[in-house]
């Protein structure tokens, strides 16, 4: 473990712990303003994780350890997987952190485990959850694995770090390999996050909603911890599309100002994402349960075609 990569580390995870509510609340603001409402403070997810932090957790006297244990599975797969995405500096990668497949593994884990949660209290909202996300997850993860080998390569390396690295110096210009994975990217962002039009983290009706029912049975500091990790996961598949579509910014060197100017313009990337993101959604009705497989499909397609691209050109 070298000492650039254990700086890297601690800058990486201050950023993505400190700056991922922030992307929440502007998603919900940009909504807001575009369906002619106000709206919540863009602090707004920050006050809610300190109340959430001060009250008291309770279990439901059907649940068993898989509840307690849940949350901090979930924040601690996801923070190491904030390893393997840089997002305001680069450095050489150490061991296994950036590689893909353990990548997506994390994201499995924590998936994993805020299923079987939400199958542990009993709840029937909390199983129809789970067996919904499971459901998606069947189809999803197929496409995930497709894009993910397309950006290998697209790149050359199964190395996210390596990724980044090389679209930083070279400067990747647009291409129309690298338009086909942006779209696939968005996609699996959208999907990853259950946002419109797969899912609706705003609403509890039991009818519709995947995510929250899942969580629907916790409370207090592991509600925070839960909410805490989708933040954390939404704002890694911003920084893995923006920094490999738009890697302008990124720092290479360790000095003071070039990590502070490449938070800024990190922070300034993701707000421009998130503004379309929130567009998006409000000009979007959530899909038909069986009919969100045809959007899958899509970025399967476009990967698909950009590993055809990558092999024959």
């Amino acid at each position: 473990m070298t000492p650039d990569f254990l700086v890297y580390g601690v800058i990486n995870t201050l950023c993505v712990v400190l700056l991922s509510p922030l992307f929440v609340s502007l998603i919900k603001k940009v909504k807001a303003w575009s369906q002619g409402r106000e709206g919540p403070s863009i602090f707004q997810t920050y006050y809610t994780l300190a109340k959430l932090l001060r009250k008291e957790v309770i279990y439901s006297p059907k649940s068993s350890w898989i509840m307690r244990i849940t949350p901090w599975a979930c924040i601690s797969a996801i923070l190491v997987a904030s390893l393997f995405v840089p997002l305001v500096y680069v450095t050489e990668p150490v061991g296994g952190i950036g590689n893909i497949i353990l990548f997506l593994y994390l994201l499995v884990l924590a998936r994993f485990f805020m299923a079987l949660s939400g199958l542990d209290a009993g709840s029937s909202f909390g199983g129809m959850g789970s067996s919904r996300e499971m459901s998606i997850s069947a189809v999803i993860e197929p496409t995930t694995i497709i894009v993910f080998a397309a950006l290998a390569f697209v790149f050359k390396s199964l190395n996210i770090i390596d990724m980044v690295t090389v679209a930083s110096v070279a400067g990747i210009p647009v291409s129309p390999t690298l338009i086909l994975i942006g779209i696939s990217l968005f996609i699996i962002l959208i999907v990853e996050t259950s946002r419109l039009p797969v899912d609706n983290p705003e609403t509890h009706l039991e009818l519709t909603m995947i995510h929250e029912g899942m969580i629907l049975e916790q409370s207090g500091r592991n509600l925070a911890l839960m909410e805490l990790s989708a933040a954390i996961k939404q704002t890694l598949l911003m920084a893995l599309l923006i920094n490999l579509l738009v890697p302008w910014g990124l720092a290479t060197t360790l000095s003071v100002a070039a990590i502070a100017v490449a938070v800024c313009l990190f922070a300034v990337k993701c707000a421009i994402l998130a503004l379309i993101i929130g567009l998006f959604e409000a000009s979007t009705a959530k899909m038909r349960f069986f009919r969100l497989p045809g959007l899958f499909m899509m970025a399967f397609f476009f990967s698909t075609l950009t590993i055809i691209i990558e092999v024959f050109a």
